[in-house]
Order: C-alpha cells, then structure tokens, then sequence
C-alpha cells in the first residue's frame, strides 16, 4: 500500500503510533538515566559513610572541587537520591499511561482495517486524547 493509498483516518492513527512511540523512547530513557544516576549516589554515599567523621571530603562543582562537611554532602546525596525516586515513579506512570494509548491505537488502527471502514466513528470507541 502506497502513501496515497492510505486513508486519512489511518495516516492520523499511523502518526498518533509514532508519536506515542516516540514518547515512549523518551521516557524509558531519562527512566535509565536516572538509574543510573541513582547507582551512582548510592555508591558515593556508600563509600561517604565508610569515611571518618573528620576526614577531608571534597565534592565536584563543575570544574573544581569544593571542600565540604561529610554531614552536609550525605544530607544532599540523601535528597537528590530522594528526588531521583520520585522522578523514577513519575516516570513509571508516564510509561504505563504511554504504553496502554499505545496498545489502544494498535488496536483502533487493526480494528479498522479488519472492518475495512473508511471512517472510525463508525466503530463506536471513543478515542481518548
């Protein structure tokens, strides 16, 4: 089937597939992003708290290192590992909700084309935008 044989209705569906697929791609990836991050905190933490209370500690502010307080440096990897989870579970349901309009097209677009109906309101499922 050509381009030009394709019907309205099934190119806009086509492209709503791409889209979400797109989405998708996006999400999983910032989702590894930030398990990675998150393995890196908790090895930086890690290797903090082996660290003696009065031990020189030095953290990574752009170009140059910063000395700081052991506490201070636990207290924000704690936080910024806190704010990896919540991200983490934002995305997760950005993926579930992503992943069940997707499955909702395919199955709109095989519908369609199993029916062999030019118009998708003739099929009586409402399309959630």
């Amino acid at each position: 089937m050509s381009e030009q044989e394709i019907p309205p209705w099934l190119r806009e569906q086509l492209t709503r597939l791409q889209q979400l697929q797109q989405n998708l791609q996006a999400i999983l990836m910032q989702k590894q992003q930030l398990e990675a991050e998150s393995v890196e905190i908790e090895k930086a933490t890690e290797e903090l708290k082996k660290s003696e209370q009065d031990e020189v500690v030095y953290k990574s502010v752009g170009p140059l290192l910063i000395k700081t307080k052991k506490d201070d440096t636990l207290k924000e990897l704690d936080e910024k590992k806190d704010l990896s989870n919540t991200r983490l579970v934002v995305l997760g349901k950005q993926e579930t909700r992503v992943k069940e309009n997707l499955k909702e097209v395919e199955n709109k677009i095989n519908e369609m084309i199993r029916m062999g109906q030019g118009q998708p309101g003739n099929l009586g499922t409402k399309s959630k935008t």
